[in-house]
């Protein structure tokens, strides 16, 4: 039954209980959430726990006591209530599995950490801290939240996570508006609710194994073959990737391109288990990688080579970076990382320090300086610029 907890937090798990929940938050303009899920033994996140908190409501909802959650997501996917999150990704990749879409619109409490100086990629439990000097328990972080019943020390660390959560919007959103940078943040909320973000690209799972840059591009062939089949079972038995197979397996097969059992049987890092399991299937796999024309061979990805003077000019470009960022009090890597400013350097116009808040404290002045029209001098120990002609030497 639905129950009260510590400090009057819900937990839910009946119908009734949810459906008076849903009729409360359908009232509200925000709602803070957190997911608690484990993903250890299984190729999908499943979803053990979800709170969700107003300034009036801390409740936690038992997933796994119903049959469908859809009255609650119909409140969550509703366009006119606000959804803030801590480093929304991995929150939302569950409602992306779940309805195949993110929620919108979303505000990342994280996100709005780095544009007021509160650090680069800032952890929940630190931010509670540094805004709302609170020191939260950390030792249930790795609890596994598919086990019932949830103690009190459980379910009070979970409740937590959305309580603070719900502390910390209305605070983060006032500075913001005070420092005239709520409307900086609307592109990356917005980008977190972009369903592309959160598909699969099972075609192209081979590039994210490492030491591909090893392989010769036949058998680059084998390995994407390999790793589409892998990526087909483990999503079919509902299980981690390298359960399967493991990428170092992938690896040796295509190196190797064993073509009969006996072959099978001299690829060190495959498992005898799984060379008996998979067999069949995985000299198939190979014998009709081999037969690929070469002109369908992937290519492993091109390494970026920088000039020594394209290094220098990345360089210069980064403690511009960071002196924007000085001036700003925002994290420079929340602007842009060296890779960032390595493609730009290459001419890559794709990125996001030339968009939105990043093209205005940094970006318009990164091409400038690409441009020539941009004069650094330093004075008293710190950089001072001064526009200029491209024609001046």
């Amino acid at each position: 039954m639905g129950s009260r907890n510590h400090n009057n937090d819900l937990f839910i798990d009946t119908p009734d209980a949810l459906a008076a929940l849903c009729e409360q938050l359908m009232l509200s303009e925000w709602i803070a959430l957190d997911t608690e899920f484990i993903r250890e033994r299984t190729y999908y996140p499943r979803l053990c726990l979800l709170q969700l908190a107003t300034p009036a409501i801390v409740a936690s909802v038992d997933p796994l006591a119903f049959v469908s959650l859809e009255p609650l997501l119909e409140i969550i996917y509703d366009t006119r209530i606000t959804k803030v999150l801590h480093a929304a990704y991995q929150d939302l990749e569950i409602f992306y599995q779940l309805r195949g879409e993110p929620p919108r619109p979303v505000f990342d409490t994280q996100i709005a950490a780095n544009v007021l100086g509160f650090g680069e990629q800032v952890g929940y439990a630190s931010l509670v801290q540094k805004v709302l000097s609170v020191q939260l328990a950390k030792a249930h972080s790795r609890s596994d939240w598919c086990l019932r019943p949830l103690d009190a020390a459980q379910f009070r660390y979970a409740a937590d996570d959305v309580r603070y959560l719900s502390m910390l919007y209305p605070r983060l959103r006032r500075l913001l508006t005070d420092k005239d940078r709520l409307a900086w943040l609307a592109d990356d909320f917005e980008q977190l609710s972009q369903s592309h973000n959160y598909q699969s690209e099972a075609e192209t799972v081979w590039q994210k194994i490492g030491g591909t840059h090893t392989l010769a591009p036949r058998q680059l062939s084998i390995l994407r073959a390999l790793a589409l089949w892998r990526e087909h079972e483990a999503a079919t038995r509902n299980l981690p990737r390298k359960w399967v197979l493991a990428d170092s397996a992938l690896m040796d097969l295509a190196r190797l391109a064993p073509r009969d059992r006996a072959a099978l049987t001299r690829v060190r890092g495959l498992p005898k288990n799984q060379a008996e399991r998979y067999g069949a299937a995985l000299i198939a796999l190979i014998n009709a990688a081999l037969q690929d024309p070469e002109l369908s061979w992937p290519q492993p990805p091109p390494k970026r080579v920088l000039s020594i003077g394209q290094e220098s000019t990345v360089d210069l470009l980064m403690a511009l970076v960071r002196r924007q960022a000085d001036l700003h009090g925002v994290s420079p890597a929340s602007i842009a990382t060296r890779s960032v400013l390595e493609r730009l350097v290459l001419g890559d116009t794709e990125v996001a320090v030339l968009r939105g808040w990043r093209a205005k404290i940094a970006g318009d002045t990164l091409q400038k300086m690409l441009a020539g029209t941009l004069r650094v001098r330093l004075q008293n120990g710190r950089l001072h610029m001064e526009e200029t002609s491209p024609l001046e030497d």
